[in-house]
């Protein structure tokens, strides 16, 4: 027997602040950043997968747009510890998952997405999920998208 749960990806504005201070810190500094960081960028924010189970199957991702643009959501490895240690490249897991809706799309339109990269993307956080209790990501608005205007959720098969 199998069961779908659906996890949303939830906005993580504490965590979002803090890396955008240490952003905000080597500017007023002059400094630069360490070698292989990974800076916030001002079109990026960090959100979060709690996973109530660890046991899970990839399924399908849900993703909408309100309006036109290009949302791109990329996994941090469980190397990083976001309140011990800086973001690094090194840390960030590929492929990355690029969702987008054309110009001419209707809001309730499909989203369009690299499928492949999409498919393999889910199954990675699934492998992850059994280790892990709680995964970061980066969420890249680009295009006109803005976090106002996208919700995004992961289903996971559940084998019970």
């Amino acid at each position: 027997m199998s069961a779908e749960l659906e996890l949303p990806f939830r906005p993580d504005p504490q965590l979002t602040e803090v890396m955008r201070l240490r952003v905000q810190s080597l500017q007023q500094r002059g400094q630069r950043r360490q070698e292989g960081e990974r800076l916030l960028r001002p079109d990026e924010a960090v959100y979060r997968l709690d996973f109530s189970r660890q046991s899970l199957r990839f399924s399908r991702w849900t993703v909408r747009l309100a309006q036109r643009g290009r949302l791109t959501v990329t996994a941090t490895s469980q190397l990083w510890t976001p309140d011990l240690t800086h973001l690094m490249t090194r840390q960030l897991l590929e492929p990355a998952g690029v969702f987008w809706s054309a110009q001419g799309d209707a809001g309730d339109a499909a989203v369009d997405c690299y499928e492949a990269d999409a498919q393999e993307f889910g199954e990675r956080i699934a492998e992850l999920a059994k280790v892990r209790k709680v995964m970061y990501f980066l969420f890249a608005f680009e295009e006109g998208c803005s976090p106002a205007s996208v919700d995004c959720a992961i289903t996971f098969t559940v084998d019970s």
